[in-house]
């Protein structure tokens, strides 16, 4: 592998910075205390391109690498994660899952708003009893003549109530566990679709997250994405793919605690010197920059695999362990940095820290990928 970015890619990374600059930072603390992002973001991430990476021209994306994703996931991670939560969910698990599964009439009805920023999708499979066990989910799926009703509930949606489409796995047989789940595109206006805003949260705050209650929804068999009984492989394709954009929204959160803190430290004075020059501060920030530099590795390490068209799986997991584990420890050695201070919403890394700290629980908990990894390693199943 390069390390060395193209052209193309530098420039695209450079958009991403200069975007982030102006209208993600100077609005990240307002949207975390509002619980809300301004919604004209989604607009402006289309227009850059930014909802269409890694998705054929033909269909309205941008095309680009891997690697060119995750440049631009790293830099919406550094400004605001929830911000590049919207990505990663419409684009990652929805958009992407569309151009990988789905028929020539479903990809040209879905992708073009989606890539564009005209349409925003969300991905349901989390459920109240079910999350880490997503095989055994309880949303059904009945056939209905030429129809499928949908019932049941999704918990934990990002982009819940923005969502114009979403991606509901629901089960469709009698079978047990993962092979009787199927996946259906339904979108969100559907009659007996019900989306209630979920506040309160530690971190992420400024995202759009839902509960979503369907009740009887009415879908055409049409809107089954890939065949029926293999919604779970489509979901894992998804999120394996999926931990490469949390790892790299990760190495953005640990890059903003390293910024945060090597600016403080240069600034506030104690014992008549800035704390900088005081060798227990450095060793924090030292700490910081080495786990934001293994962190990117591994995670292109991943984009790297995925382009090449090798196996990825497991490094993916990897990725996502120790970029999400290692953003959490960033954001604290920042806040120690800070002292007293950073424990006030007046200072960056405070929201640094509650949003770092979800990073380790979804799309798989750091113990699920340890368990894959180890499973990996083995051949021998923990489960």
């Amino acid at each position: 592998m390069d390390l060395a970015l193209s052209d193309e890619q530098s420039a695209v990374r450079r958009l991403a910075e200069d975007f982030v600059r102006r209208e993600v930072a100077p609005y990240a603390a307002e949207w975390d205390r509002a619980e809300s992002v301004d919604r004209g973001i989604v607009r402006l991430l289309g227009e850059l391109g930014f909802l269409g990476l890694t998705v054929d021209e033909a269909y309205g994306g941008s095309g680009g690498d891997h690697l060119t994703y995750c440049l631009v996931t790293e830099e919406l991670g550094r400004g605001d994660s929830s911000v590049r939560g919207i990505v990663s969910v419409s684009l990652g698990l929805v958009a992407k899952t569309i151009a990988a599964w789905g028929d020539e009439d479903q990809k040209r009805a879905w992708l073009p708003g989606l890539t564009s920023g005209g349409l925003l999708g969300c991905f349901g499979l989390t459920e109240p009893g079910s999350g880490s066990d997503a095989g055994n989910l309880a949303t059904r799926a009945v056939r209905d003549g030429g129809d499928y009703l949908l019932t049941g509930t999704k918990m934990f949606i990002t982009n819940g109530t923005w969502a114009d489409l979403a991606l509901i796995f629901a089960r469709t047989g009698d079978v047990p566990g993962y092979r009787g789940v199927s996946a259906f595109l339904v979108p969100t206006d559907s009659p007996g679709l019900t989306r209630t805003p979920v506040h309160g949260k530690l971190g992420l705050r400024g995202q759009a997250t839902a509960e979503l209650a369907l009740d009887r929804v009415r879908v055409p068999a049409s809107a089954l994405l890939g065949p029926e009984g293999k919604g779970f492989s489509v979901a894992m394709s998804a999120l394996t793919k999926g931990r490469m954009s949390v790892a790299a929204g990760c190495v953005g959160i640990a890059r903003a605690a390293l910024d945060a803190a090597v600016g403080y430290a240069g600034e506030r004075e104690q014992f008549g010197r800035p704390i900088a020059g005081h060798q227990l501060v450095q060793e924090l920030i030292s700490d910081i920059s080495v786990d934001v530099a293994a962190a990117r590795l591994l995670t292109w390490r991943v984009a790297d695999l995925i382009d090449r068209g090798a196996d990825f799986a497991t490094a993916a997991s990897q990725a996502k362990l120790y970029a999400s584990e290692a953003a959490v420890r960033a954001a604290n050695n920042a806040l120690q940095v800070y002292g007293g201070y950073g424990y006030i919403d007046e200072y960056p890394v405070g929201k640094l820290v509650r949003d770092a700290r979800v990073m380790t629980l979804y799309k798989g908990t750091s113990q699920i990928q340890k368990l894959i990894i180890g499973r990996a390693l083995t051949g021998v199943s923990a489960f």
